[in-house]
């Protein structure tokens, strides 16, 4: 459920009542135009608190993090400009893997000097035309990431992963993100939802087969090391100044990792 945020407007104006009640008991004939300089201050605040709040990238990124419905994969394409300042030349060969992984695909083509596929571990639910031409031509691939990717050691230099890990029980985890650093030589970066968000209304169920198991940054972090997969501490330094540049806070948590040797 969403936050509700407070109104700093309406507690200045009822904070600014009480010495003005106490006036009115003494004076009770009081001029009109302090009533209405009330109003109209109370409305400047509002705007400049709503300006604020909004205004800003950083601001909006908030307001999607505490709501019921997050798309990691839309992150992905937003952070798309801040992966390429943290990763340069391992952009080249990108690999994504997640649901609606053809717009991913699609956003990355359309960037100079950059290889895109893409693997769709769940159906695909009326594709458009241009998805359907990226299946066509093998570039997106329907698979189970349950199971071993149908790829060679190092054949991406980069992987994204988004809103897939989260709905895989650590039975699956212990094959599936191995697999994924395998086919990749320079790093793997995923993208998971943050504890209280909404994955998966009721009407998508039946796609994802279960609700999203959204961990904590606690949680991953002792998972990784449980693995044995290392962060890519310069990767994750670099997105981070990005980021900090343009005062952008992604919704979804963020893992930058090293493959595996």
């Amino acid at each position: 459920m969403s936050r509700r945020a407070v109104n700093p407007s309406r507690r200045l104006a009822d904070n600014g009542s009480l010495p003005l009640s106490g006036a009115l008991h003494q004076k009770p004939r009081t001029s009109p135009l302090l009533p209405i300089g009330l109003v109209v201050l109370g409305a400047f605040l509002l705007i400049a608190y709503s300006y604020g709040g909004l205004g800003g990238f950083g601001g909006a990124r908030d307001v999607s993090r505490i709501g019921e419905d997050v798309s990691c994969t839309s992150e992905v394409i937003q952070a798309i400009p801040f992966l390429k300042k943290a990763y340069g030349d391992s952009m080249q060969k990108v690999l994504h893997v997640g649901p609606e992984t053809c717009s991913v695909v699609s956003k990355l083509l359309k960037e100079e000097g950059i290889e895109a596929w893409g693997i769709e571990p769940y159906d695909l639910e009326d594709p458009d035309s241009s998805c359907k031409s990226l299946v066509r031509k093998g570039v997106v691939r329907v698979a189970d990431i349950k199971f071993p990717l149908p790829y060679r050691p190092k054949s991406f230099s980069l992987v994204l992963v988004s809103d897939a890990l989260d709905y895989l029980s650590p039975k699956y985890l212990n094959k599936t993100l191995p697999d994924l650093a395998r086919v990749s030589s320079d790093g793997l970066v995923i993208f998971a939802g943050y504890p209280g968000q909404q994955r998966a209304k009721a009407s998508e169920l039946s796609k994802f087969g279960k609700p999203a198991k959204l961990r904590s940054s606690t949680w991953w972090i002792r998972y990784f090391v449980q693995t044995s997969l290392e962060e890519n501490e310069a990767a994750a330094k670099k997105f981070e100044q990005a980021v900090n540049k343009r005062s952008y806070k992604p919704s979804c948590q963020v893992f930058h990792l090293s493959s595996s040797q």
